[in-house]
């Protein structure tokens, strides 16, 4: 018979690590025509970081997305960068990001403010123009104030910065300190089908709700949600290195080293929690590690909800669940019949 529970997991999970220097740097040039590049050393691995920083420069600018295109990971030409680890692209480079597009930003109000007859410090980027606060009709487009900046004052608008979190030493005799900067948050919910006569569990449905600050992009965000889901789901029921009594791997292609596929995907609902942080570019913090941290706990407290049995090592195959429904009948802690919500199925 088939039996449905249902489990929940929490988590916190760090963002750029302050242990030890942990710094990225940024370069953003304004071009005469208005539109930007950015080099950056990040590495574009899928995740969308290159997306996400030419977003936050295109917002400090105020020019649009596609106004920005983006240098990367060449190390003759782009700046130094710690990597796409520890879910910190955002959160570090995002800001280097962030205070080079300042610095550029500035040449141009600089070089606009005479033209338009105030203080620099009453201007405003926007919609491609710079103009005066509260007066918007009084503007200039970026590119004729960069053209002048280059070609009439000699003064091109380039804006160069890094970022490091503050780095805090950890106690030598406690290890306690501030090992981080920021964090993010979850709550993952899994709602699964176990057979109790074959230890087979199907995941139907996981609600994952995930605090990242401000989503500098939501579908993005979303997506690395649903990413991390399908690997949390490959640990908690698949994936597994088998060795031999050698020490020789066993399952070493995706032959026989079992993964989920689009076909093992069950429903899923992202909830992003609206929040701000006021260290991160925008508000932002991170979501990339994050995101599969909780699955695999909901998934094996949904299989204790259905069948009364707690396993205890990953992967939760068919056979460790049987087993562990067994021994929980045999100990006497399984709940009695029709206390769980059932689905009838096929008899064995």
């Amino acid at each position: 018979m088939k039996r449905r529970g249902r489990g929940i997991a929490c988590m916190w999970y760090p963002i750029g690590f302050t242990v030890a220097a942990n710094p990225s740097a940024a370069t953003v040039k304004v071009n005469e025509d208005g539109t930007a590049t950015l080099l950056t050393g990040t590495v574009e691995t899928g995740q969308g970081s290159l997306t996400v920083l030419a977003q936050i420069a295109a917002e400090e600018l105020g020019v649009a997305t596609e106004d920005v295109h983006v240098v990367s990971a060449d190390t003759d030409v782009t700046p130094m960068d710690t990597g796409a680890i520890a879910s910190r692209t955002t959160y570090v480079t995002g800001n280097a990001t962030r205070l080079a597009a300042e610095k550029a930003k500035a040449i141009l109000f600089n070089v606009a403010a005479p033209m338009l007859g105030v203080r620099p410090d009453q201007l405003e980027a926007r919609d491609r123009k710079i103009q005066v606060k509260r007066f918007p009709q009084r503007q200039l487009p970026i590119s004729q104030v960069a053209h002048h900046a280059l070609f009439v004052k000699g003064d091109p608008p380039i804006g160069s910065a890094s970022f490091n979190p503050p780095t805090v030493a950890m106690d030598p005799e406690t290890g306690q300190g501030l090992p981080f900067a920021t964090y993010v948050y979850a709550t993952q919910i899994a709602e699964v089908d176990v057979d109790d006569e074959t230890g087979e569990v199907e995941v139907l449905r996981i609600v994952a709700s995930h605090d990242c600050g401000t989503a500098i992009n939501p579908m993005l965000v979303e997506g690395q949600i649903e990413g991390g889901i399908s690997m949390g789901i490959g640990l908690a029921l698949q994936e597994e290195i088998l060795f031999d009594d050698k020490g020789r791997q066993i399952n070493p292609n995706l032959t026989n080293y079992i993964m989920p596929t689009s076909l093992d995907m069950p429903e899923i609902e992202v909830d992003i929690v609206p929040s701000y942080d006021p260290t991160g570019p925008f508000g932002a913090k991170g979501v990339g590690e994050p995101t599969s941290v909780p699955t695999a706990a909901a998934i094996l407290n949904a299989i204790h909800d259905a069948v009364g049995a707690r396993v205890h090592s990953l992967p939760a195959t068919a056979e460790k669940v049987l087993a562990a429904i067994k021994e929980s009948r045999v100990q006497g802690t399984k709940q009695l019949p029709g206390t769980r919500r059932a689905i009838a199925g096929p008899a064995a």
